[in-house]
């Protein structure tokens, strides 16, 4: 689930750690560096989870429809379909992810007075009362719904605040999330072990991001002796920190790991830098790692593994 720009950002944000925090040491850095790789895992799973006890609501609704005194012919007519079609119990019946949302504790994360407001403020919807007036669905039509329940979630402050107070990390996975989510409702009914295939991999995160990780730091002094020369008229004391630890990761990516072309690198931290940093470090990281580049070329210390990698 994790591409390699998510895992940059997290050990780019551990760098930044570890630069404003020099108490803190390279181990700790990992610590919170894999901590913060599982809690995207976590984040996943509970953005499911969430989703499907909303969904699940239903069949309390349609309980408490039951129990009037003097219930409507609305009441009496309404079925929990959202909550009984074959798509959500696939999920709330899975053992495998039951047995991760008990591994984490995420059951203790659901606010059931946040669910029951937000399934409400849902039922209101004009598509879920279109979709209830038809007694009988397909499973497009279920998928539909599902999609459209997440959609209408997260333009939800209630539920955006809901996930932000369990996962600081929100705003750096959402786009992440958000896509890992629409990719699951798509794929319903759930197969036995769906959510394996959002695990983070261990290519990305241990043999990529880890590796980075240890490498910046072990070889931070060398990484500067090699950038310094670049920046011309700019001091080293002068640069923003923040662009400074993406320039020791690109050198070192450039430098330790062969199967990654030099273009990628370089597109991968000027995108980066235009989210993290400040509104000139775009074009900055661009200018001088493209000096870098050159540089390092000539120098014949880039080597890269297969045809065209260093294009």
């Amino acid at each position: 689930m994790l591409s390699r720009r998510n895992v940059r950002i997290k050990v780019m944000q551990m760098l930044y750690a570890m630069s404003s925090d020099k108490k803190l040491s390279s181990d700790e850095a990992l610590r919170q560096y894999r901590a913060s790789v599982r809690q995207s895992f976590e984040l996943y799973l509970f953005s499911l989870l969430q989703v499907m006890r909303i969904a699940d609501y239903a069949r309390q609704d349609r309980e408490k429809r039951v129990a009037k005194l003097l219930p409507t012919e609305e009441d009496r007519q309404f079925r929990a379909k959202l909550s009984e079609n074959a798509l959500v119990r696939s999920v709330l019946e899975n053992e495998g992810f039951n047995r991760l949302i008990r591994l984490y504790k995420l059951q203790d994360r659901v606010d059931e007075d946040k669910t029951r407001q937000l399934y409400y403020d849902f039922a209101k919807t004009d598509e879920y009362k279109a979709y209830l007036s038809n007694p009988d669905s397909t499973t497009d039509e279920d998928t539909k719904m599902l999609l459209f329940l997440y959609k209408h979630l997260t333009a939800n402050e209630m539920f955006t605040d809901l996930i932000e107070d369990n996962y600081s990390l929100w705003e750096d996975d959402e786009s992440l999330i958000v896509g890992a989510m629409k990719k699951t409702l798509k794929a319903l009914p759930a197969t036995p072990h769906f959510y394996e295939e959002y695990r983070p991999s261990m290519e990305a995160t241990v043999e990529f991001g880890e590796t980075l990780l240890k490498k910046v730091v072990a070889e931070d002094a060398a990484l500067l002796q090699i950038i310094e020369p670049t920046l011309k008229n700019w001091d080293v004391e002068r640069v923003a920190i923040m662009d400074m630890v993406m320039l020791k990761m690109a050198v070192s990516e450039l430098l330790d790991f062969p199967t990654i072309p030099t273009k990628v690198t370089l597109n991968e931290f000027v995108e980066i830098s235009k989210m993290y940093s400040t509104d000139k470090s775009k074009d900055f990281i661009n200018g001088i790692l493209d000096r870098l580049m050159k540089q390092l070329h000539k120098d014949n210390k880039i080597r890269k593994e297969g045809r065209g990698l260093q294009e």
